[in-house]
C-alpha cells in the first residue's frame, strides 16, 4: 500500500503515534512505521510482561494439546468398554504380528467416526462466531476476542468432566465442543493473536514473530504431551482435565490483566451486525481497487486467494494426520500405551522449535517462498516414512524427518497479512482462522472416513494421501514465487 493511500484512510494523530523503540532498517520500513498503532488501552496491571500476547497463546495451545489426545484416548476406552473390547488393557489382545481382531477394527472406527461428529458440531457454529469476532476487532479491540474464547474453552472442559464424572453417553462431549464453538473456540483466540502480531510488527520481522508465535503453540503441545501421557498412565483422565480447565481460564485472566490494546478501539462499534460478514468477503472479492494503477491489485487479490489455498491444503494435512496418529499407535502393529503416545506427541510438536531455529537460518540463505518450500518437503518425507511405519522406530524416525514441517505456515500468514491493509488484520486472520476451522472440518471427515475405509489394504494410506496432497501448496507457491520475479511485475516484491 501507498504512503499516500495509507494518509487517506489514518488520521493523522493515528499515524504520528508509533512506537520509539522500533527501528527502520531501510527506506522500504519508513512506509510500515506509520502505520503502527498506538497501544491505547492500558490493562488493568501495568506488568513488564504486558508487551505481547504469547502467553495467552502458550497457554491456550497447553491446554487444547493436553485435550486432545486424552479425550480420544477416552472415546476408544469407553467404545471398547462398550464393545466388551480389552485390547487396550491386555497385553495379549493387541496383536503386533497378525491380522488386527474384526472387533479392534470396530471399536476403531468409531472412535473414529465419533471424532467427526465432535469436530463438525463445534466448527459449523464455530466458522461463523471467529468470523464475526475476528473482523468486529478491526473496531472493537483486540482483547475480547482474547478473553471471551478462553472462557468458552474452560466451559467446555467443565462439560467434558461432568461426563467423566457421571459415565455420561459421550455425545455429551458434542455438548461441550458446541458450547466453546459459539465463544470463537480455539481459532478466535489464533486470530486475535496474530492479528495483534500484525498490529505491532513490521513487514521485515513479521515471518519471524508469526513463526514465534507458532514455536510458542509448539512448545505448550511439547510440554502438555509429555505431562498428558505420563499423566493419564498414572491417575487416568479426571486429573489432567482438571488443568485443562485451570489453564484455560489462567490464559483469559492473563488477557485480561496484562495484554494492552494494539489498536484504538471505537466504542460504538457494534458486534451483531452482517457489517463484519461483508468486510470479509469484500477482502478477497473486491479485484478492482482505482488507488492502485496498472492491475496489480487484481494480481495481489488473485495471490491473496493463491496463498488462502496453500494454508488450506497445508493446514488441512497437519490436522488430519495429527487426528489419526493417536488411533494409528494404539492399535496393532505399534500397540502403544499412554507413554509412548505422550512421547509421539512430544517428538512432532518438537517441530514447532526445529522449524523456528530452521527458519531463522534459512532467511539468510533463502527468500520465505524457499523456506516454505523446503518445510513442505521435509513434511512430505516424514509422512511417507510413517505411512510405512509398523515399529516404534521408524515411526519416530517419520516425526523426526518432520522437523521442519511448521516452516511453511508462518510463511503464509505473514505473506498473507502484507498484502491487505492494517486495518483490514483482523478481518484477514478472521478468515484465515476460518479457513482452519474448515481445514479441521474437512480433514476430520476425509482423514477419519479414509483411515477406516483403507484397513483392510494399506493401514497407513492416508498419510501417504496427506504426502502427496503437499505438492499442490508447493507446486502453487513456486509459480507464484516464478511469477513475481517476471518483468512484468514492475512493483517491489521483495517485502511480500
Amino acid at each position: 500500500m501507498e504512503d499516500s493511500d495509507t494518509r487517506s484512510i489514518l488520521p493523522e494523530d493515528l499515524l504520528s503515534a508509533t512506537h520509539d523503540d522500533i527501528t527502520t532498517h531501510d527506506t522500504r520500513l519508513n512506509e510500515e512505521d506509520e502505520t503502527k498503532h498506538i497501544y491505547s488501552i492500558k490493562p488493568p496491571f501495568a506488568c513488564p510482561l504486558s508487551v505481547s500476547v504469547e502467553p495467552v497463546l502458550f497457554l491456550s495451545m497447553f491446554s487444547l494439546t493436553l485435550q486432545w489426545p486424552l479425550s480420544t484416548q477416552y472415546l476408544w476406552d469407553r467404545i471398547s468398554e462398550d464393545l466388551g473390547y480389552n485390547g487396550s488393557k491386555s497385553t495379549g489382545s493387541c496383536n503386533q504380528s497378525g491380522p488386527p481382531d474384526p472387533l479392534q477394527n470396530e471399536v476403531e472406527t468409531l472412535t473414529a467416526h465419533w471424532n467427526l461428529y465432535i469436530n463438525l458440531g463445534g466448527f459449523m457454529i464455530g466458522l461463523l462466531v471467529v468470523t464475526l469476532l475476528g473482523s468486529w476487532s478491526d473496531k472493537g479491540g483486540r482483547r475480547p476476542v482474547l478473553i471471551l474464547p478462553c472462557l468458552g474453552l474452560a466451559l467446555q472442559a467443565g462439560v467434558y468432566l461432568l461426563v467423566m464424572y457421571l459415565k455420561l453417553p459421550v455425545a455429551w462431549f458434542l455438548l461441550g465442543r458446541m458450547l466453546s464453538g459459539l465463544s470463537g473456540d480455539f481459532n478466535t483466540i489464533l486470530a486475535g493473536c496474530f492479528a495483534y502480531v500484525a498490529d505491532t510488527s513490521d513487514r521485515g520481522s513479521r515471518t519471524f514473530r508469526v513463526a514465534t508465535l507458532e514455536a510458542c503453540m509448539g512448545t505448550a503441545g511439547m510440554l502438555a504431551s509429555i505431562i498428558g501421557g505420563q499423566w493419564r498412565k498414572a491417575q487416568g483422565y479426571i486429573n489432567p482435565f482438571w488443568l485443562v480447565l485451570a489453564t484455560n481460564l489462567a490464559a483469559g485472566l492473563y488477557a485480561y490483566l496484562f495484554v494492552p490494546e494494539s489498536i484504538t478501539p471505537d466504542p460504538s462499534a457494534k458486534l451483531l451486525t452482517t457489517r463484519h460478514h461483508r468486510a470479509v468477503y469484500r477482502l478477497y472479492a473486491s479485484l478492482d481497487d482505482p488507488t492502485v494503477a496498472g492491475g496489480y491489485s487484481k494480481w495481489r487479490r488473485y495471490k491473496l486467494w493463491l496463498y488462502t489455498l496453500c494454508f488450506f491444503l497445508v493446514v488441512t494435512v497437519h490436522f488430519g494426520s495429527r487426528e489419526l496418529y493417536v488411533l494409528y499407535e494404539l492399535s496393532s502393529p505399534l500397540c502403544w500405551g499412554p507413554g509412548l503416545i505422550g512421547w509421539g506427541s512430544a517428538a512432532q510438536n518438537l517441530a514447532y522449535l526445529s522449524s523456528l531455529l530452521g527458519l531463522r537460518a534459512m532467511q539468510h540463505w533463502l527468500q520465505d517462498s524457499w523456506v516454505a518450500l523446503v518445510g513442505l518437503a521435509s513434511n512430505m518425507i516424514g509422512l511417507v516414512v510413517i505411512s510405512l511405519a509398523n515399529t516404534t522406530e521408524l515411526m519416530f524416525t517419520g516425526y523426526g524427518l518432520c522437523f521442519l514441517y511448521m516452516a511453511s505456515t508462518p510463511v503464509l500468514r505473514a505473506k498473507l497479512s502484507k498484502l491487505v491493509k492494517p486495518e483490514e488484520h483482523g478481518a484477514l486472520f478472521a478468515s484465515v482462522a476460518c479457513v482452519e476451522g474448515l481445514c479441521s472440518l474437512v480433514a476430520s471427515g476425509v482423514f477419519n472416513s479414509l483411515y477406516p475405509a483403507t484397513l483392510p489394504f494399506m493401514k497407513g494410506f492416508p498419510f501417504l494421501f496427506g504426502a502427496f496432497l503437499l505438492l499442490i501448496p508447493a507446486a502453487i507457491i513456486g509459480a507464484v514465487e516464478c511469477q513475481d520475479k517476471s518483468p512484468d511485475r514492475t512493483e517491489d516484491e521483495a517485502t511480500i
